[in-house]
């Protein structure tokens, strides 16, 4: 308790911070208007590595809806079970929740990673802590970005691969071609705190929020 207590006051503040940094974005300036109060940062934090990227796997290509039914289901069904336990049920016991044969595999990958390995993520960078996540068979480099950005709180981590992200660019910036130069500019723009305009981002999605233009000969935003 006293840990989730230090990474709430942790993150208002790096949030806090971000904010002031990127008001200067007249997109980002409108979203934390219409979105601050909404944001929770600590919605998936967990202090069971293994459940947390087992929740990220389950969230991989299906409806955020669906995502939380399943995850639910996921939790009930290992509830106070030691990992031992969980890699000895039956793989059909836990597809049958609504999950894949692969994404079983992927979930009792990360289960034996962490019965094995005691990584201390706290000490490592970004490119190292994502470096040693992917070393799970299962886990890409879009499952360990989120891992960091929701477990750690790490404040400047921009997944180039999430499509809701790129989705909310397009139609925040009014973009149709999302070159890899305009993206980048972006990043570089929201530096240090792109994980905090990623959850304005995704937060707008989620909400249908988005920034539109009010005069039409306004300035091209990038």
């Amino acid at each position: 308790m006293q840990k989730k207590r230090i990474n709430e006051q942790l993150q208002k503040k790096i949030i806090k911070d971000a904010f002031h940094h990127l008001k200067n974005d007249e997109v980002m300036c409108y979203l934390i208007k219409n979105l601050a109060s909404k944001l929770d940062w600590t919605n998936r934090y967990n202090d069971d590595y293994a459940l947390s990227i087992s929740n990220l796997i389950i969230e991989q290509q299906i409806s955020f809806r669906a995502a939380i039914t399943i995850k639910k289901r996921f939790q009930n069904l290992v509830k106070n079970l030691d990992y031992n336990q969980i890699l000895n049920l039956e793989n059909d016991k836990i597809q049958k929740i609504g999950l894949s044969f692969r994404k079983v595999e992927y979930i009792k990958n990360t289960y034996m990673f962490f019965l094995k390995n005691s990584v201390k993520f706290e000490n490592l960078s970004n490119d190292e802590a994502i470096n040693e996540l992917t070393k799970i068979k299962g886990i890409g480099e879009w499952t360990a970005q989120m891992f960091l950005i929701f477990n750690f709180f790490r404040q400047d981590i921009f997944s180039k691969k999430d499509l809701a992200l790129l989705n909310s660019i397009k139609k925040n910036y009014s973009i149709q071609d999302l070159t890899s130069k305009r993206l980048d500019y972006l990043i570089k723009k929201w530096k240090p705190f792109n994980s905090i305009a990623s959850l304005l981002l995704w937060e707008s999605v989620e909400k249908g929020i988005f920034f539109e233009k009010k005069a039409k000969n306004q300035k091209k935003i990038i």
